[in-house]
């Protein structure tokens, strides 16, 4: 991962790495490959534009949509109320960054568990270093398949035990427990949490009902 930058020569090179990734998400200023964390904090508490990530000392806004922040929303409810009633950890949302090995990023919703944690204690860094359990990322019409290829695996390098696709269109969740095993769960179907939140399951329905808002119910 990060040894592409150092054989990125262009920008056409750089939006190859980050996965072929649409020009107008990548910040110029600093330039790409020269971004530091201090850099993502700073743009991250102004209001110009969306969240970014830092990739490879690259600042990359994340691809966002309305349809999937309400996704996320129902996601991140219903994981905390299990994970809450058994306090088994921490439930972050998509401004909740995690500093892994080449990158900083700031999935969609994700779970620490309890043991997780330095010292047990909450930890005081605006981004820390800690590898959740659980990453849930809800596509957006922006992202690209290499794009959250790339995540995936650096999410499992960092540690990560099971990772979410989950996909609105076809109101079904891609389950990652590796970086090639995957299951697809369907609208009909139940999703649990694996070996990253053990006794948790929901229908994969309950991921999507406010999208029906408005419709007759049957």
């Amino acid at each position: 991962m990060s040894s592409n930058a150092s054989v990125s020569t262009t920008l056409q090179d750089r939006l190859t790495d980050l996965g072929g990734i649409d020009p107008s998400r990548v910040l110029l200023t600093p330039a790409p490959s020269q971004a530091t964390l201090a850099d993502l904090i700073s743009v991250n508490n102004c209001a110009n534009h969306g969240l970014c990530e830092l990739v490879d000392g690259t600042l990359v806004e994340k691809a966002m949509g309305y349809e999937a922040s309400v996704v996320a929303a129902t996601i991140l409810f219903i994981l905390k109320q299990f994970v809450s009633r058994f306090r088994l950890g921490l439930i972050s949302g998509a401004d909740g960054f995690f500093k892994l090995q080449s990158s900083t990023r700031g999935p969609d919703v994700a779970f620490v568990a309890r043991d997780r944690l330095p010292g047990g204690v909450f930890p005081t860094q605006v981004y820390p270093e800690l590898t959740p359990n659980l990453v849930v990322e809800v596509l957006s019409p922006g992202n690209t398949k290499a794009e959250m290829a790339r995540k995936r695996l650096e999410y499992f390098h960092a540690g990560v035990q099971v990772i979410w696709m989950v996909d609105c269109e076809n109101r079904s969740v891609a389950v990652f427990t590796s970086i090639t095993d995957v299951r697809i769960f369907g609208e009909t179907e139940e999703v649990n949490g694996g070996k990253a939140i053990p006794g948790f399951t929901s229908p994969v329905a309950d991921f999507f009902v406010d999208l029906d808002i408005g419709q007759p119910v049957t």
